[in-house]
């Protein structure tokens, strides 16, 4: 049976039962398929070739069976995609976040479901808290800031938030349904995450770091600095511009970089070579350094180490 639908390992649609039926599988064909792992049922109803699904990391793995979903449910007017789902559809950054489906839909919509892995939400929806991106009816993108952030951790809605921010979601708008939202579950931790939110962290790790430098007794210091040197301008992530000390985290790969990686670890270090040569100091972070608790100790010491060599 494999060799016979072949035309599926080519497949990078999601599939409904009967649109397998209409290329000529029988349902008991379709769960053959499933056994021999050829296909994967992501919904009731929701079936993608078992060759594309196992190509995708985690976080293609949950928008797809979010469009999966989509593709099997017949929507609702008065329902949309929110919270997490509705922020994998606006593209925004997510850390650590299971793939459960959300749904948000008026207090008088239904709330029938039968999938374990869709969470449905009751919650007012006003024309302007509604968006169609990709085909999909979500909630708009300030609303799926609150929501998340009302929903996930401080760190977790702060990347949220950041990245919004950095597409171009507009902090009153944010403040306006924060506000709508008084009272609600988890405001007080979306309050603190939005009103702590900056346009200038271009990767989650920057978020996090920036969250780490807002918890220590030092100045905090500017980010994005533009340096000139000679190698034409140059950022830095973070800069304590006095003691030309700069803070830099590695191994991002930032919202909007497509450059390949070798070429962009060639122009990463010819890049701070030229600012070193403008007398600039560095420490670097990578991932796990945002989860050691030595990693204040050496931000600490450097920044001590400068500020007393600049005196």
């Amino acid at each position: 049976m494999t060799n016979t639908y072949l035309w599926l390992n080519s497949s990078e649609r999601c599939w409904r039962t009967s649109e397998l039926e209409e290329m000529g599988l029988s349902r008991r064909a379709v769960s053959e398929l499933i056994r021999r792992k050829v296909l994967v049922r992501l919904q009731v109803n929701g079936y993608v070739a078992a060759k594309y699904w196992h190509s995708l990391n985690d976080a293609d793995k949950a928008r797809c069976k979010l469009l999966a979903h989509a593709h099997a449910s017949r929507s609702q007017a008065a329902s949309a995609y929110s919270h997490t789902s509705a922020a994998r559809v606006h593209g925004l950054s997510l850390w650590n976040v299971d793939a459960k489906i959300h749904i948000t839909q008026s207090a008088s919509g239904s709330s029938r479901e039968h999938s374990q892995d869709v969470a449905r939400h009751k919650a007012p929806l006003l024309p302007s808290d509604l968006d169609m991106v990709d085909g999909l009816r979500v909630t708009s993108l300030a609303r799926t800031v609150v929501d998340c952030a009302r929903l996930l951790t401080y760190r977790q809605g702060l990347i949220v938030a950041d990245h919004a921010l950095r597409l171009g979601a507009q902090p009153t708008e944010l403040q306006e349904i924060l506000a709508r939202q008084r009272g609600y579950k988890g405001v007080h931790i979306a309050r603190s995450a939005i009103d702590h939110a900056s346009p200038l962290s271009e990767s989650p790790g920057e978020t996090l770091t920036a969250h780490i430098l807002s918890e220590m007794p030092i100045p905090q210091p500017q980010q994005q600095l533009v340096v000139q040197t000679r190698l034409g301008e140059h950022r830095i992530d973070f800069a304590w511009k006095e003691q030309k000390l700069a803070l830099e985290f590695d191994g991002k790969t930032k919202y909007f970089d497509y450059v390949p990686t070798s070429d962009a670890l060639f122009q990463e270090r010819r890049r701070e070579k030229a600012l070193m040569e403008e007398g600039w100091v560095f420490i670097r972070l990578e991932w796990a350094d945002l989860f050691k608790d030595s990693t204040r100790g050496r931000i600490l010491r450097a920044w001590w180490d400068r500020t007393r060599s600049a005196a």
